[in-house]
């Protein structure tokens, strides 16, 4: 009797298919990215001359291993600490600040322009709470110039900045950048970060 031979399986077209499928879920497969934290750095100033600072216009905030909270050499909680800075931010202790609301204390910071809040975290201290109190201090910030945009111009400033990052706004944006401007360099945000 004659050796029949096995029928062969033609594989030919499973390159073509294993192909087809790598790129398939190539292209469809998305990757996420960490958008980590915004922030806009502040503009190199070319200046031969050292800046000095007053000890009083400088806002220290200690964050330990812990996660607990020194402001200012007092223990605080930080819900605590946006009201604090607000407090500090808006003093306006030496009277040049025409628009602060704050205590006038001349102990505490002279003017917003001068006003600079230092951050200082440990290596142990957990993301949640760094994140935690950069979010408060900057949200301080954002409430002073949300008053000041509402007194001076009948709407809260995070709206204008909304309103000018929208493309489909019907206003004048040039004249809203000015008016966003001005409120920046009347609150401009100076955050320290120490190592």
């Amino acid at each position: 009797m004659a050796k029949r031979a096995a029928p062969e399986v033609n594989a030919g077209s499973m390159a073509d298919i294993a192909f087809l499928l790598l790129i398939f879920f190539l292209v469809t497969t998305t990757i996420e990215t960490d958008s980590g934290i915004n922030r806009k750095l502040p503009p190199m100033e070319e200046s031969d001359e050292d800046v000095v600072i007053k000890q009083k216009n400088i806002f220290t905030v200690l964050l330990n291993g812990k996660d607990q909270l020194l402001v200012e050499d007092d223990i605080m909680e930080i819900k605590d600490l946006r009201k604090a800075a607000i407090e500090f931010l808006d003093n306006g202790g030496d009277g040049s600040c025409n628009y602060c609301k704050g205590k006038k204390d001349p102990a505490s910071s002279d003017n917003p322009d001068k006003a600079i809040i230092s951050l200082k975290n440990e290596r142990e201290t957990t993301y949640k709470t760094y994140i935690a109190v950069q979010n408060e201090l900057v949200a301080a910030y954002n409430d002073l110039r949300d008053t000041r945009a509402q007194a001076q111009y009948g709407q809260p400033f995070t709206e204008m900045e909304a309103n000018y990052k929208d493309v489909n706004w019907p206003g004048n944006k040039e004249k809203l950048k000015v008016k966003i401007d001005q409120i920046k360099a009347e609150y401009p945000q100076k955050l320290s970060e120490v190592q």
